[in-house]
């Protein structure tokens, strides 16, 4: 297993022609059934002109900034962010993000963490990783992060951070090596199986699932199709960066901590500069299809309890989660607070809270050492 040294760098062909895509936009006026939670014809106007104009060339050297390897782990290869902490004897957080986002996302969040050694995992089949030769199981992903941060990067124990479709593969890294996880810090809590919630008689975890499947179908058509029709929908989503952008703004527009009715919102969690960021590096590295492996045969593990010392942060969008659940799941509770602000992409929404959080549990909540034996 070996650890390459990476850099970004986009070719200036494939930016011209991106230039050239984006200034031959079709547009298309808002049909009058538009989801009020969604995107508008008018702010994907305004994205598409500044994407024109994008300075590429200063996100690629922001990006640079973080020193960044492609690893090769039992037959995969993985882009990974490994920051280090000048002190040789620093935490280690294994920090994994979700779809539609890409490990750009969470670098603001990894730059407030000086004294942690942290660790971003790019999943494979997302921007600058590969797709696996085989299914994205939760289990195959579970297992690639815990050898990348153990047998290549040489950490005996390290804290485990996930979102979105990562959360259940950081639960899952949790569950299934406590000898080396010495924390996890979650923010998508998890969640109990179809058939608890169908046998649970208690009142809030009866209402907080019953609100949870409330409205699910009409937000749900995005992950039907990337499960269904992956291919289908690639094609049209590779070929037109408007498209593109369309597609992936308006789950970040949705899913943020903002007031539905009003895409522009999103920049209040998440600047223009780092959504362009998120569609260039799709765009670039033509990955938007590779992104839908989980929707399509990633599975459903089944995840056995949590014993290693946990922190939970209920983010906005789970913000009824019940206590009850948490502490059923993660035996080894240290830590349950419900956010005030920050939704589905909560460390990239509100990272100085979240940095702030992460480093209270790490440094003050007993979860050991991340010390590293490279």
């Amino acid at each position: 297993m070996t650890l390459r040294p990476f850099v970004v760098d986009v070719p200036q062909p494939v930016l011209d022609d991106l230039r050239d895509r984006l200034a031959r936009t079709r547009f298309l006026d808002d049909s009058p059934r538009r989801p009020v939670s969604g995107m508008t014809s008018a702010y994907l106007r305004e994205l598409v002109a500044s994407w024109q104009t994008f300075d590429w060339r200063a996100r690629e050297a922001w990006l640079n900034e973080h020193p960044q390897f492609l690893a090769d782990v039992d037959g995969a290869t993985l882009h990974v962010v490994h920051r280090r902490s000048a002190s040789p004897d620093a935490p280690a957080l294994l920090v994994m993000h979700g779809w539609p986002h890409t490990f750009a996302l969470q670098l603001d969040f990894v730059d407030l963490l000086p004294d942690v050694d942290v660790v971003v995992m790019s999943l494979p089949g997302f921007a600058f990783s590969p797709p696996l030769d085989e299914s994205p199981t939760e289990q195959r992903l579970a297992q690639l992060a815990h050898t990348l941060m153990t047998d290549v990067l040489g950490y005996s124990r390290y804290v485990t951070y996930g979102e979105d479709i990562t959360a259940n593969v950081s639960d899952l890294v949790a569950a299934t090596h406590p000898e080396a996880v010495a924390g996890i810090v979650v923010t998508h809590a998890h969640f109990l199986s179809q058939d608890e919630r169908e046998a649970t008689t208690d009142p809030t975890e009866r209402a907080f699932y019953d609100r949870m499947a409330t409205g699910w179908y009409d937000q749900a058509g995005y992950a039907h199709v990337q499960g269904t029709r992956p291919d289908t929908l690639a094609a049209a989503l590779n070929d037109s960066p408007a498209g593109l952008l369309a597609w992936l703004t308006e789950k970040l527009v949705e899913w943020s901590d903002t007031p539905a009715g009003d895409p522009a919102a999103v920049e209040r969690r998440i600047s223009r500069d780092r959504i362009l960021t998120e569609a260039t590096l799709y765009w670039a590295t033509q990955s938007i299809g590779t992104s839908f492996g989980t929707y399509v045969d990633g599975g459903d593990a089944e995840i056995p309890p949590v014993e290693v010392p946990a922190a939970v942060f209920v983010q906005r969008h789970e913000h009824d989660n019940p206590e009850s659940v948490a502490r059923r799941f993660y035996r080894d509770l240290r830590v349950f607070e419900r956010l005030a602000e920050g939704g589905h992409f909560t460390v990239a929404e509100v990272p100085e809270a979240m940095a702030q959080r992460v480093r209270g549990f790490i440094f003050e909540g007993s979860v050991g050492s991340g010390r590293s034996r490279s």
